[in-house]
């Protein structure tokens, strides 16, 4: 038999290499696929919501049934991953059901931010502008001349200066607030001046805080609940899925499929990214990951790290008392809810149950 010339050999090699790579290098071109890039949303009316399986998604079975007695010994009542927005994991533990409501407590400041960004696209007020332009002077036990520089903006971000030390934080009478610092100067989780936004709201508007809040957002996107006062606090209340659907309104950047509930992009940017300098893991009542430091309820410490350093560092977060969660991840297209009573650790905003579930999630969707 006559052989191949060596040259005829080595080009055909080459040939077959220029191939693979031409193969190989088509491959990683080709375009997502636009079913699976786009975002679902249930209907409006209804309980109907499209599941997928977790295999379907390429997540580890084994480290998601061990993950649901975590949840059940950590005092969790409901837990719902959306994934794209289809529900891939909806968990209910003792005699809770996808009916049954329950509180947000501060998670319900990232609503109020949103209703504020509504309020404010409608040209109904600016956040830039001084409190008591809606509040009337004498809001506070400030001279006039600090509480002129306390703006709207400054409740939305914690930086009020107002005095957080007082015996009831809560507490929204002028004689509760009190000067600490200048407005703008100094971070504090302070919730009285947060629950006075439900005024700003109310006054700017000239709607109830419930009426405004079923209008602009609530009916439109299929939610139930209702804000109800408990003491100074002003409480949302709703099931699991309403939760999971406000968390899908804000994956998808305010708007409901193609409709917009808020079409102030450049508020709702806002909102989710550093507003201020002295706690950038902070936004527009709104918690953020990924941040080289943070501050916590209560202390005055500066901690340096990433709020959740087991979490993708792009999620941002509506916490609340007792472990209410909502994570979003925009670079997984994840909305991840939790329902319950406390899990054990401090009952803050923020607690070390966090880090301690997306440990588990991490195994589970391995991002």
């Amino acid at each position: 038999m006559n052989q191949l010339p060596a040259w005829h050999i080595k080009m055909s090699y080459s040939l077959l290499i220029m191939s693979l790579l031409f193969v190989a290098c088509k491959k990683n071109t080709t375009p997502p696929d636009p079913v699976t890039d786009t975002l679902y949303f249930p209907p409006v009316s209804g309980s109907e919501w499209t599941t997928v399986a977790p295999s379907s998604q390429g997540w580890n079975s084994t480290a998601l049934n061990d993950l649901y007695p975590f949840l059940q010994a950590k005092n969790t009542k409901a837990f719902i991953v959306l994934k794209n927005g289809k529900i891939v994991v909806e968990r209910y533990f003792g005699t809770f059901t996808q009916d049954s409501l329950w509180y947000w407590a501060s998670a319900g400041k990232t609503m109020t931010a949103f209703l504020v960004g509504i309020a404010q696209q409608e040209g109904l007020l600016n956040i830039n502008s001084r409190t008591s332009i809606y509040l009337g002077r004498g809001w506070t036990s400030l001279p006039i001349a600090k509480e002129d520089l306390i703006t709207v903006r400054h409740q939305l971000t914690m930086t009020t200066g107002l005095d957080d030390g007082v015996p009831d934080d809560g507490c929204t009478t002028p004689a509760c607030l009190s000067y600490k610092a200048d407005a703008g100067t100094r971070w504090a989780y302070h919730n009285a001046p947060y629950t006075l936004l439900e005024k700003v709201v109310e006054n700017a508007t000239g709607l109830s805080y419930n009426s405004y809040f079923q209008q602009k957002v609530r009916n439109k996107i299929g939610m139930n609940g209702l804000w109800i006062r408990n003491g100074f606090n002003n409480v949302l209340y709703s099931n699991v899925r309403s939760m999971a659907r406000f968390g899908l309104l804000l994956l998808n950047k305010g708007k409901w499929e193609q409709t917009p509930i808020i079409a102030d992009t450049t508020y709702l940017k806002a909102q989710i990214n550093s507003s201020q300098t002295i706690n950038p893991s902070y936004g527009y009542l709104t918690w953020l990951n990924g941040k080289g430091t943070y501050m916590t309820p209560i202390f005055q410490t500066v901690f340096t790290g990433m709020l959740v350093p087991n979490a993708p560092a792009d999620m941002y977060c509506v916490l609340g008392k007792n472990d209410q969660k909502i994570y979003l991840v925009e670079s997984q297209k994840l909305v991840v809810i939790r329902m319950g009573e406390s899990s054990g650790s401090p009952a803050l905003a923020l607690s070390g149950f966090d880090n301690e579930l997306w440990g588990r999630l991490k195994l589970i969707i391995g991002y």
